[in-house]
């Protein structure tokens, strides 16, 4: 998605006709070569790939291995040898980053992961 931001013009347009017309005698329809465009791209808020957010799963003392991995695989829709590498790198490091992406979704892993009170944080 593009937004164009403009400086320092104010132009009251009537007719669509006269759009394209330039009268010289009037200064909102004389081009203005030196007139500055500047052109934002801003991320969409569905498919941000900017900035990603990540949802990041703790170790805890309660959980089986197989809790966990399972639930990853749930939350993630990921391989088993993925969830496992996951619930390993949790387990032997404390934290893994188990998903990134947009926030909607990261909210929604992070929700699976939750339901059966898996610590999670999101960062962006």
């Amino acid at each position: 998605m593009l937004y164009f931001i403009i400086s320092d013009i104010n132009i009251q347009l009537t007719d669509f006709n006269q759009m394209n017309k330039v009268d010289n005698d009037n200064p909102f329809t004389k081009p203005k070569p030196d007139t500055e465009v500047e052109v934002m791209d801003y991320p969409d808020e569905e498919n941000s790939t900017l900035n990603p957010c990540k949802v990041i799963l703790f170790n805890d003392e309660i959980h089986t291995f197989d809790e966990v991995s399972s639930q990853i695989i749930v939350a993630t829709k990921c391989s088993s040898e993925k969830a496992e590498a996951l619930t390993w790198e949790v387990h032997s490091k404390g934290k893994a980053i188990v998903y990134s992406g947009d926030m909607n979704e990261c909210l929604k892993v992070s929700g699976i992961l939750e339901e059966i009170a898996l610590h999670t944080q999101i960062e962006m």
